[in-house]
């Protein structure tokens, strides 16, 4: 029964990693604007999932354990450009393609570099948390930002630890595991606050 039940959190979780933006996608796209949506937390997201994706790579951790990865890097790919666009910015896409891009090849010039920034990689998906947090308190608004894409995302912090099995002890450093529980509080935090300002305004 205990197997059953990892089995299925294991492909729920891939499941949901497949399709989480694309409520957000689907809501962008729909208002033809990206109103209430941070850029600056969704290239700090995407940085942490660069770094987090590349020390799994760099380390050989088994493909199971990151493979979700890659395809949530190109749905937020897909929603930066959306944003860029309904923001008039889009010269800046090729910026933050070299940017990104040239991250991606300095993680592993050096052993201690990619040591490095997983160890700051918790610290830069919180910011990327509190930054969406930031914005909505400023406006006051929920705008186009979609709670079910953030519910999602506790559910994927919540259930990612458990699919391992007793192998989570072997396949993931402490840093990890704190990494999944913090970025579960702080995303049940922005999907209580997206609803909140959303009651607010209906009222």
């Amino acid at each position: 029964m205990a197997s059953m039940l990892l089995s299925l959190a294991h492909w729920s979780t891939w499941a949901v990693c497949a399709i989480i933006k694309l409520p957000q996608l689907a809501a962008v796209l729909a208002a033809g604007s990206a109103r209430g949506l941070s850029l600056g937390s969704l290239l700090l997201e995407l940085a942490g999932f660069l770094v987090f994706l590349k020390y799994q790579i760099y380390y050989d951790y088994p493909l199971q354990t990151y493979l979700e990865y890659p395809i949530i890097i190109a749905q937020d790919v897909i929603l930066l450009l959306l944003i860029l666009r309904y923001s008039g910015n889009m010269k800046k896409a090729f910026f933050y393609a070299v940017t990104f891009g040239g991250g991606w090849y300095m993680l592993t010039l050096r052993k201690w570099v990619i040591d490095l920034a997983m160890n700051l990689c918790t610290f830069i998906s919180a910011a990327s948390k509190l930054a969406q947090l930031q914005c909505l308190w400023q406006t006051k608004d929920s705008g186009q930002v979609s709670a079910l894409t953030w519910s999602m995302s506790a559910y994927t912090c919540a259930s990612k630890p458990q699919t391992t099995g007793c192998k989570a002890l072997i396949l993931f450093p402490l840093l990890v595991l704190i990494r999944f529980i913090t970025m579960f509080i702080l995303n049940v935090w922005v999907t209580a606050t997206i609803l909140h300002y959303r009651k607010t305004k209906k009222d």
